[in-house]
């Protein structure tokens, strides 16, 4: 990592603004020139989980087509009809999270393309990426079938790798003051610090010569 500036994500699997992020997201981690590491904090998981009821699913579709007109990101009428009109689930990324931690486990350099291929089937497949069942075979049509395995049968490594994954997170919100997701830690050391959120919604080349220019 000598050289490059080094880049902390915190995101989460369910969050329709990570999604919206994607495209930008991509463009920073396929660049040489920087170490982008991708946290997922948890924030809907456990607690921040929540029933998939008519208000809640009117106000993630609204919110959805925001996203959409201001990223061209594809929230799809399979999505809408699939997950967000089924009521007999929960709102919960601890599974989604559970598969990337996986990923991190077996194959760290594919983390990111695992979480696309996860958003993807969510909001463009119309596929529930809160069952494990399905997260599994998204691993599986990656070729990563050792990280499929562990997410259908978790072992206490696994368990273990994610609390304490989302625990640092949750510490690094709590130390950078954020309230929500995605967020970008640039930096390391003692002068990190965080930009805002607008940043990751902008352009590439001008988010890449503000962060070679700080």
């Amino acid at each position: 990592m000598a050289g490059k500036i080094r880049l902390i994500y915190l995101h989460d699997p369910l969050c329709g603004w990570c999604y919206g992020a994607s495209p930008m997201l991509e463009g920073l981690v396929a660049r040489p020139d920087l170490a982008v590491a991708l946290v997922a904090t948890g924030l809907f998981a456990g607690a921040g989980a929540r029933p998939m009821d008519d208000g809640f699913a009117a106000f993630a579709w609204t919110n959805d087509q925001r996203i959409a007109r201001q990223t061209g990101q594809v929230f799809s009428d399979a999505y809408r009809r699939n997950i967000l009109g089924d009521h007999s689930r929960f709102f919960d990324s601890g599974p989604a999270t559970l598969a990337l931690t996986a990923v991190a486990l077996d194959a760290p350099t594919r983390e990111f393309e695992a979480l696309k291929a996860i958003q993807s089937a969510r909001y463009v497949e119309g596929r529930d990426n809160t069952d494990i069942a399905v997260l599994a075979q998204v691993l599986s049509s990656l070729n990563l079938s050792d990280s499929a395995d562990r997410l259908a049968h978790p072992d206490e490594g696994l368990i273990a790798a994610y609390r304490s994954r989302l625990e640092a997170a949750r510490v690094e919100m709590h130390r950078f003051g954020a309230s929500g997701v995605p967020a970008l830690i640039v930096g390391a050391g003692d002068t990190p610090y965080m930009l805002p959120a607008s940043a990751l919604f902008g352009s590439l080349d001008s988010l890449v010569t503000r962060l070679k220019a700080a």
